[in-house]
């Protein structure tokens, strides 16, 4: 009998079938060669070494997000300001790249941690808004973001513009600033070490620490946490800086382990896509990186899929939809679980 612990997991597995089998039903519909289609989208990431890099390239900032985002959703802290913060602390991150001069050990280190407590102390802000004043955290981040782009943009279009080029893009970054990458015939950069050595420090915070515990019955329930002890509006902004630290790290190594010029003339995405990465993940930070790599497979799928038969990638934006709308949907499979319940009842009479 399926015990009641991995419920979710089953659940998560029934949402992404049912989401793929809502998009196979519709490249059915619209696409004259639908077998094909559908191959290319399943298997043709796998079919070379320099595909398969491509989506775990572009799973590295999905997990960096990912863990953010769930670190705040533990903590019932519905925060989407991984967005803003990601590209703001690509900014930084960027500056220092063009304009400090170190060799090539340290001069990463100095831009991504720079990124990084950038993006922390940009964090903190909702995070004492809603520990001082109850302030509403998906309206303030979502407010921030706006402000860190726009910031953001004023800095690459009137200080970091290269005049020469023929597109809105910074300077070259010094070489000692890049990545080194990890893998011949990929893109893959030490990035990808960065973050998974972040993921297992997250585990190991949220669930083997005071403070993770402190984190977790927060969310859970802030009033009884305060009850019990726990200042919960110091938890409430360590969260938050912490989140923030690690979204900040995310966009420093992303700008300088996939480009050398910084240019992104609009919010990457990365900060919205780290929410559903978190859902998929239902906040535990070792799963973030089977959603991450999930995520990232069928977006590289749907662009195969796009280049080499006739349907659109657009298709994807249906599976995310999809995804969402049953993940979020407190009912789905609620009887299943109400049956299991009964059937561990009866099991202790």
């Amino acid at each position: 009998m399926i015990r009641l612990k991995y419920f979710e997991v089953y659940r998560t597995a029934a949402v992404i079938l049912i989401s793929l089998a809502i998009a196979f039903i519709i490249i059915s519909l619209v696409s004259s060669q639908p077998v094909e289609t559908i191959r290319i989208f399943l298997f043709e990431p796998l079919s070379t070494l320099s595909r398969m890099g491509n989506v775990v390239e572009m799973a590295i900032p999905l997990m960096f997000t990912g863990l953010s985002v769930s670190l705040l959703f533990k903590t019932n802290m519905f925060n989407l300001g991984a967005e803003g913060i990601f590209y703001i602390s690509g900014i930084v991150a960027a500056i220092l790249a063009i304009h400090l001069s170190m060799n090539g050990i340290m001069h990463p280190i100095v831009a991504i941690g720079a990124g990084s407590i950038v993006g922390a102390l940009l964090s903190a802000i909702p995070g004492y808004l809603k520990a001082k004043w109850n302030a509403n955290e998906l309206v303030t981040s979502l407010m921030f973001n706006s402000i860190f782009f726009g910031i953001g943009l004023y800095l690459l279009n009137y200080h970091l513009r290269d005049a020469k080029a023929f597109s809105n893009v910074s300077y070259k970054f010094a070489e000692t600033a890049q990545l080194d990458k990890i893998m011949p015939g990929t893109r893959l950069h030490t990035g990808l070490i960065i973050v998974l050595v972040l993921i297992v420090l997250a585990h190991y915070f949220m669930y083997r620490t005071k403070w993770g515990y402190e984190l977790r019955m927060t969310g859970a329930n802030r009033e009884f946490a305060g009850y019990s002890g726990m200042k919960t509006a110091k938890v409430i902004i360590l969260v938050h800086l912490i989140a923030g630290f690690i979204a900040g790290m995310g966009g420093s190594v992303e700008v300088l382990g996939m480009y050398n010029r910084f240019q992104w003339t609009a919010l990457p995405g990365y900060g919205l896509d780290g929410a559903l990465v978190a859902m998929l993940a239902k906040n535990n930070p070792l799963s973030v990186i089977g959603a991450a790599l999930f995520l990232a497979y069928i977006r590289i799928g749907a662009d195969l899929m796009a280049r080499l038969s006739d349907v659109p990638s657009e298709m994807i934006s249906i599976i995310q939809a999809v995804i969402i709308l049953l993940i979020s949907a407190e009912q789905f499979l609620k009887f299943w679980k109400n049956r299991m319940l009964l059937k561990e009842a009866k099991l202790h009479e």
